[in-house]
């Protein structure tokens, strides 16, 4: 009985099914419906005898006809014994006579409101047919989770994850350029997933939760889809917001029901993305410790500690960018134990990543990517496949066979400074005044060996919100910064300031975004970097709530530190721009009349020698 009782009304949230109610409910009105109808024809057609018309005619003459139902050319009715009869006439004022002779009882129904026995068996079979279909229809689309209605209702509880079996996972490691260390610590988990018995006969225990952590574009959706194709197993895949509903228990439920069928296609990787959506720490939440989030993050957290129940193995790999909000029970040995960093691709990894996604487009073989990988600090994954995708749009609206460096270079500085403003017409005098001032930021670049990353090309074309751009290409990889390096920089930003004034004798507003840039460098140097004599190896940061760690007299150490440093770079560009007025002059005129310039033809322009690290890759 109990059996019964759960197949018929489900187990509630232990995965029964939740329209068992329903269904029962909606039986027992149909069982209803079609026995009323069955009565009602049975009623109809108990006794009832199909006779000739001939027949009827002389059983009213015999006076045997109690009453008649007439219903168009169809009369049905009495007999004086009780019996019925049915019969087909033709109408004629003759017959209506010999009824009213007879004393025949007579009753006419209009056809509109009359239940005929085919319109009757119509609707029986359209009850036991049809009917019965939709329901069964619709209770699968339940169950199934799919639709709306009702039946998404039923279904909320169900999981929202995206199954992928092994044979539509084209992915592996080899999809994945650069991220080498990534790649190095989830060979672990693929190679537990294909050889368990190879760690479980020494005792050991590999890591079932891994955390990716790293900035959007980097690649880590695209690394957990790898670990599934290497290791040859079925991939669940879902966002962590995909648990949260509007109604209480509906992230608990969903979490469970999404373990109970990894359980069943074990081994297998489950991944979530984004997880700081569902788990974040807990009591931070507008119902303290009985929000719907943390109800959803408990239940995973207990279905994450019941895996070793289980004897096959069901690894999840969660990705964020947002480490710090993570709930601490979640990080603890035994779940997302193992951190995965996933970081800005290097130079090496910048040029594998650009050679992967230009064998997709027709890409010209004078091409260097290396290059372009070199002008590409602080790019992701993502961000260099759309580098490629532009360069090909750009190709392609000039008809041309292949994409070109100058293609390259033209998606570059559409994606980091915006489209080319050609709407923008300057003056002559604002054209002047943006070559005097690019100019200035070429020539402190040029005579400051220091300045770590080398010029690449000069513009006045107006992009964005900027009238005219000096590019810095860097020469490799750094991970460090002298101080050396700092106030060359600072001073090559503030070279386009001093250039003004010294050929025009005026401010422009041109200069704000240098001076951003110059105050950021310096103030960096003096609370961050201890590059300060005056206030000395101390860090002078903010606390959370954006007061600051010292006093306002030391704010007023600071602001004048950084105003010191600030006119000593300010001094030294303009001592070497007024030594070198020539030079200035010569590229400032140079670009009025080409707008953009090369580092090669500026070396060979102005006579300079470049340099040793430059010689052969200008």
């Amino acid at each position: 009985m109990k059996k019964f009782k759960q197949k018929l009304f489900g187990n509630g949230n232990k995965g029964g099914n939740p329209g068992g109610p329903r269904n029962l409910v909606l039986a027992v009105l149909f069982f209803v419906l079609c026995l009323a109808l069955l009565t009602k024809l049975g009623d109809l057609t108990k006794g009832v005898t199909q006779i000739p018309y001939s027949k009827f005619i002389e059983q009213v003459e015999q006076n045997k006809v109690k009453s008649v139902r007439v219903d168009g050319a169809e009369i049905s009715g009495e007999f004086k014994d009780g019996a019925h009869f049915v019969t087909v006439i033709v109408e004629t004022p003759t017959n209506w006579e010999l009824l009213k002779k007879h004393n025949v009882e007579i009753n006419v129904e209009e056809p509109a409101n009359s239940m005929s026995f085919w319109y009757i068996m119509f609707l029986v079979m359209l009850l036991t047919t049809v009917v019965p279909g939709l329901i069964w229809y619709f209770t699968q689309k339940s169950k199934n989770g799919s639709g709306g209605g009702a039946g998404g209702i039923f279904s909320m509880g169900k999981s929202r994850a995206k199954l992928f079996m092994p044979s539509t996972i084209k992915d592996n490691f080899n999809s994945v350029a650069g991220a080498q260390e990534a790649k190095e610590e989830l060979y672990d988990v693929v190679d537990f997933l294909r050889y368990p018995a190879k760690y479980q006969r020494l005792g050991a225990k590999i890591s079932r939760g891994v955390l990716l952590i790293g900035e959007p574009g980097n690649g880590k959706t695209l690394l957990a889809r790898a670990v599934a194709g290497e290791a040859n197993c079925p991939f669940f895949s879902i966002s962590g917001s995909d648990f949260i509903e509007v109604f209480v228990g509906v992230g608990a439920a969903r979490v469970r029901d999404l373990f109970e069928q990894a359980r069943k296609k074990a081994p297998c990787i489950i991944f979530i993305d984004e997880i700081d959506a569902v788990g974040r720490h807990r009591g931070s939440g507008m119902g303290g410790g009985h929000d719907e989030r943390e109800q959803t993050l408990n239940q995973l957290l207990t279905e994450m500690d019941g895996f070793e129940t289980t004897k096959d193995p069901v690894i999840v790999i969660a990705a964020t960018n947002r480490p710090d909000v993570l709930d601490k029970a979640l990080l603890r040995p035994g779940r997302f134990d193992r951190r995965v960093e996933v970081p800005y691709p290097d130079l090496k990894s910048r040029e594998q990543i650009l050679k992967l996604h230009a064998a997709k487009v027709k890409m010209s073989p004078e091409v260097d990517l290396q290059k372009i990988a070199r002008g590409t600090p602080g790019f992701s994954g993502a961000d260099l496949a759309n580098l490629i995708n532009e360069a090909a749009l750009i190709a392609s609206k000039t008809d041309q066979t292949d994409i070109n460096l100058n293609d390259l270079e033209e998606a570059r500085d559409k994606v980091t400074l915006g489209k080319e403003n050609k709407s923008i017409i300057l003056t002559e005098n604002d054209r002047k005044i943006t070559a005097v001032h690019e100019a200035g930021h070429a020539l402190v670049a040029l005579l400051l060996p220091e300045v770590s990353d080398p010029l690449h090309k000069v513009t006045i074309i107006p992009r964005g919100r900027a009238l005219g751009v000096t590019h810095s290409l860097p020469v490799g990889e750094k991970h460090n910064a002298t101080k050396q390096e700092f106030l060359a920089k600072v001073a090559m930003c503030l070279g386009g300031r001093v250039a003004e004034q010294i050929v025009f004798n005026d401010l422009t507003t041109g200069a704000y975004s240098d001076f951003r840039t110059a105050t950021e460098i310096v103030r960096n140097m003096v609370c961050l970097y201890g590059m300060s004599e005056k206030l000395g190896n101390v860090i002078y940061g903010r606390r959370n709530h954006g007061e600051f760690e010292f006093s306002e007299k030391t704010a007023e150490l600071i602001d004048a530190e950084v105003l010191v440093i600030m006119d000593q770079c300010l001094a030294h560009a303009n001592q070497l721009i007024t030594a070198n007025r020539d030079k200035l002059d010569l590229l400032s005129q140079a670009l009025l009349e080409k707008e953009t310039l090369y580092a090669a033809e500026i070396y060979e322009l102005l006579g300079i020698t470049p340099r040793e690290d430059l010689r052969f890759n200008i």
